[in-house]
C-alpha cells in the first residue's frame, strides 16, 4: 500500500508536509495519524495522512525514506487487517526498532513520540 507513488499521482504540497513530519519520527517511536496531521499543520485530517502514506514514492522523498511504518491509529494499533502481508509488514518493521507489538497493538505511554520544542521548530519546520 505504502511503498510506490504510481505516475499518475503528482505529491501535493499537503502530502510534502505530512511525509516531512513522518521524516521526523525517530527510531523506535510512534505517532497516530491524528498527531502527524496535526504537526504538518493539517488538524483534522488524520484521513488524508493515511492517503499521503500511500502515496509515499519507492525512493521516499528527497532521497530519505519516509517511515510509514511508525504510524499508528489512535487506539495504538496498527490499521492494517491481521494476517495481511501489510500488517505483517508493519509489525516487523516496528519490532526490528525494538517497538513491542503485541497482537497489533503498541503500548503508547511507552512509544509515542512526543517531539520536544526544538524538534517542533527546527526539525518539522526545516
Amino acid at each position: 500500500m505504502v511503498t510506490q507513488l504510481t505516475s499518475a499521482i503528482k505529491p501535493n504540497e499537503k502530502h510534502i508536509k505530512i511525509w516531512q513530519a513522518v521524516q521526523a519520527i525517530p527510531l523506535g517511536k510512534v505517532a497516530c495519524y491524528g498527531q502527524i496531521a496535526d504537526l504538518a499543520g493539517l488538524p483534522g485530517r488524520a484521513r488524508l495522512v493515511g492517503k499521503a502514506l500511500g502515496s509515499v514514492p519507492k525512493i521516499g522523498w528527497r532521497g530519505q525514506a519516509v517511515p510509514w511504518h511508525r504510524v499508528i491509529n489512535s487506539q495504538g494499533k496498527i490499521s492494517f487487517a491481521p494476517d495481511t502481508d501489510n500488517f505483517r509488514q508493519q509489525r516487523n518493521l516496528l519490532q526490528d526498532e525494538q517497538v513491542v507489538v503485541i497482537g497489533g497493538k503498541i503500548k503508547l505511554k511507552d512509544f509515542q513520540w512526543q517531539p520536544d520544542l526544538a524538534e517542533l521548530l527546527f526539525v518539522l519546520e526545516g
